[in-house]
């Protein structure tokens, strides 16, 4: 059993709220990490049929049922329990009595803020982050450059990873990565697509999904998407919204420290899973993925990843922006602490070339720090020219 980094956040929360709600991706491991954590619990899975439409018919009388604490599983299936959860965590004012758990953000999201606001902690479990498969603890993002590089012995190569991708199954049952990213997929888009919104088209989605994952790494261009897909840009912001709602992508918004440049107001798009990414572009192997013509896109997906999987297991929402200007000017990732910028730049090659400081020095000297971090597809780690240079097994 691979221990989930997330563990001490949801054991100190249910602690501290009446509810606690872990959300995240379907088969992220949000269910296994619930039960093993909470043992003594009831459990109720409301996407069986039987126990949905019970809950659905007579809420009161499907809480009424539950002597102990308990665990409901996929509850954005039963938006409504949330009314009914209130007024009874309101009476009892007990700790940790409600562990919910979903894969739809935006339902669950909207319930909370409506019936639990401030009744419930929401935590964000991700796939397995590179750490957690090789047991090392969370990094604290806001001590990269105070700390030394903990690396596992044997890190293997960054692009076996990378394909790999990080859903637990792939690693609990040893499924070939692209059988199992085919199910998932088709899963997706017959369960979670059909759910939340009116898809006539799944060929569509799926194709809309597919050029998507050509623009990880890019900024987000609605108009030209929604030229290639052949819907309307209102479309596509809708499918947008969707991918995010249910873990697929995020948006990395830029930093608006203002240099005296005019600078890009559009968010990048970015895959959470690279396995999942590497699927829906057609790549077939690691060896495919080295030599691929978006090789240091998927690259960069997977370090800005990690680090959103180390700040969400460390409880927190990640302060995390990239920065471009008119120009063309750019640093790939920007960690926001306080009124401090660390810039970080990412590259896929795996020897260091003084070339992959340019951005860095062009950042220095606007922002007067001598602050900075390059990742690299290598396995070294040291300075040069000031900045730190890290192997992406230190990430």
């Amino acid at each position: 059993m691979i221990e989930r980094q997330m563990s001490n956040q949801i054991l100190e929360a249910v602690n501290q709220y009446p509810v606690i709600a872990v959300t995240g991706p379907r088969q992220s491991g949000k269910t296994t990490l619930c039960r093993e954590l909470f043992p003594d619990y009831a459990y109720s899975n409301l996407e069986n049929p039987e126990t949905r439409q019970f809950a659905i018919e007579d809420p009161n009388g499907f809480l009424a049922q539950f002597s102990k604490p308990v665990i409901l599983d996929e509850i954005q299936r039963v938006p409504k329990l949330f009314s009914f959860i209130m007024p009874l965590v309101d009476e009892h004012k007990k700790m940790g009595e409600f562990v919910l758990s979903g894969s739809q953000n935006f339902h669950l999201q909207e319930a909370i803020s409506q019936s639990l606001a401030g009744r419930c902690a929401t935590l964000k479990l991700l796939p397995f982050s590179f750490r957690e498969l090789n047991q090392k603890p969370n990094h604290d993002i806001f001590a990269l450059g105070k700390e030394v590089p903990d690396v596992p012995d044997s890190p293997g190569k960054p692009f076996d990873h990378i394909f790999r991708g990080g859903y637990p199954p792939i690693y609990d049952r040893n499924i070939k990565p692209t059988s199992w990213y085919a199910q998932y997929t088709q899963s997706y888009l017959e369960r979670d697509v059909r759910q939340l919104i009116n898809v006539g088209d799944l060929e569509t989605f799926e194709r809309f999904l597919r050029l998507a994952a050509g623009r990880s790494g890019q900024l987000l261009n609605m108009n030209s998407l929604a030229n290639d897909v052949g819907v309307s840009p209102v479309t596509v912001k809708r499918w947008i919204s969707l991918l995010s709602a249910s873990y697929i992508i995020f948006l990395l918004k830029p930093h608006e420290r203002n240099f005296n440049k005019r600078l890009i107001k559009t968010p990048k798009l970015y895959f959470y899973d690279t396995g999942l990414l590497c699927y829906l572009l057609g790549i077939r192997s690691a060896q495919d993925l080295e030599v691929h013509s978006q090789r240091g896109a998927i690259f960069e997906t997977y370090i800005i990843s990690e680090f959103y999987k180390s700040a969400f297991n460390a409880g927190i929402e990640p302060p995390l922006y990239f920065w471009r200007d008119s120009q063309g000017n750019e640093i790939d990732l920007i960690i926001e602490d306080g009124e401090k910028l660390f810039p970080i730049e990412i590259k896929s090659g795996q020897t260091f070339s003084g070339s992959m400081l340019e951005g860095l020095n062009y950042w220095r000297s606007l922002d007067k720090s001598d602050d900075g971090m390059l990742i690299y597809g290598g396995a070294d780690n040291y300075t040069r020219s000031l900045t730190l240079v890290r192997s992406w097994s230190a990430v």
